[in-house]
């Protein structure tokens, strides 16, 4: 009898009519949602920039490990004596057919926007440093090269591949990592460097 008396409650009119309503509701906000999803979130300036570029910048800013390293000449410096520049973190090694790709275009951002505040830094995974230093005077390549020899450096930002790049703001946050070969000699890339340059993140 209970069942029979709840079946029918269920079956009147003013139910369904209560049902339909909850449904459509439902269906305007998942519209709404989805819709406003689509629109956000909205990008401006060097985030656009980035985007525009193909380049995804990382959701949260990440606080870089700070390390010290010979460069090929000799000096040691530290990641963090760079700071107040943006920087172009980049970890290879001769052996990548990768990463010799796209050094060429690496060497263009930094004659363009070295003056600028951008400072590259190419971090060699354990090689010898003759080899290196060989490498770097027969291609022509003038942006730093830091020599980490024990791969420390490496394994402390978690490098499995090469090349994989770090791209770190004038505040000293990582915004974006990248892991693979692009082409840097880009427009739009060169256009979204200079407006980190010039207005931040």
């Amino acid at each position: 009898m209970e069942k029979t008396i709840t079946t029918k409650k269920i079956n009147t009119p003013w139910y369904s009519v209560v049902k339909i309503a909850v449904l459509f509701t439902a269906a305007v906000f998942l519209f709404n949602s989805c819709h406003a999803k689509a629109q956000s979130p909205v990008l401006s300036g060097t985030a656009k920039a980035f985007d525009e570029a193909g380049l995804r910048l990382l959701n949260k800013k990440v606080s870089p490990r700070d390390f010290s390293l010979s460069l090929l000449e000799g000096e040691t410096r530290s990641l963090s004596s760079f700071k107040g520049k943006v920087i172009f973190l980049n970890f290879w090694a001769t052996w990548c057919g990768p990463c010799r790709v796209e050094m060429p275009s690496m060497e263009s951002l930094y004659k363009k926007f070295n003056d600028k505040g951008l400072e590259i830094l190419a971090v060699n995974c354990a090689e010898d440093k003759a080899a290196v230093s060989s490498f770097m005077k027969n291609e022509g390549f003038t942006f730093p090269v830091l020599l980490d020899l024990d791969g420390r450096v490496s394994i402390n930002y978690g490098i499995q591949s090469i090349p994989t790049t770090f791209l770190i703001d004038r505040g000293g946050m990582i915004i974006l990592r990248l892991v693979g070969s692009i082409d840097w000699n880009n427009p739009k890339i060169h256009a979204a460097i200079e407006s980190l340059l010039n207005n931040g993140l």
